[in-house]
Formats: structure tokens, sequence, C-alpha cells
């Protein structure tokens, strides 16, 4: 089965306070876990900042068939100076099934597709 994962981020005032050498230095840090698990977990990142958005900065798109894999993407990244110097916090995650509905139907229910 394909998961979707929502994960909604917010980076603090103490993140923007930074030089931006320095935050990109930090991404690209961020960036080396996320390729780290780039075979397993698709990423997409979305600055939200200057949109509506409630309680959020911004936001990642995370598509995978392993959720173990994903699971240890976010550990690693939870383990990260980003994540660790208060800088940024998970806020929330919005999780799916791509077409669960189908694989039930063939799977349990024997219909073909």
């Amino acid at each position: 089965m394909r998961y979707m994962m929502v994960v909604l981020l917010e980076f603090y005032p103490s993140w923007l306070a930074l030089p931006r050498e320095e935050r990109r230095t930090y991404a690209d840090s961020l960036q080396e876990i996320i390729q780290k698990y780039g075979q397993h977990v698709k990423v997409r990142f979305f600055d939200a900042e200057a949109l509506p958005g409630k309680d959020y900065t911004d936001f990642v798109l995370c598509e995978t068939v392993d959720l173990k894999q994903y699971h240890y993407m976010w550990e690693e990244i939870r383990d990260s100076l980003p994540y660790t110097k208060g800088y940024m916090k998970i806020k929330d995650v919005v999780m799916g099934i791509e077409n669960a509905f189908q694989s039930y139907e063939e799977e349990v229910l024997n219909m073909g597709p």
C-alpha cells in the first residue's frame, strides 16, 4: 500500500534570526538525512508561512510504501541539530492510504479491478 503523509512543521523566530548561511547549512544537513531514505520515501517541501495556515509555517509531503523507513527518517530528523536546538517542531501529521478501498475490494472481497 502507498502511504501519504502531510507533516505540518513550525519553524520558530529563532530559526529566522540565524544568518541565512547558517540556515542553509542546517537545511543541507536535513537534506542529507532525507536523501539517505530517498529510495524509500519521496519528500517534497512547501513553504506556507506567507499563506493562510494555522499553527504551521511549512509542510512536507511524504510518500512511501515502507512506513518503517518513513519513521526512521523522522527519528533522524528529530535527532538533528535544527530540531534539538529548538528551531523547528512537528506540529501535526495527516496520513492517508492511496486508494485503500480498492485494495480492500480486491484483496478481501475478491473483486476485480
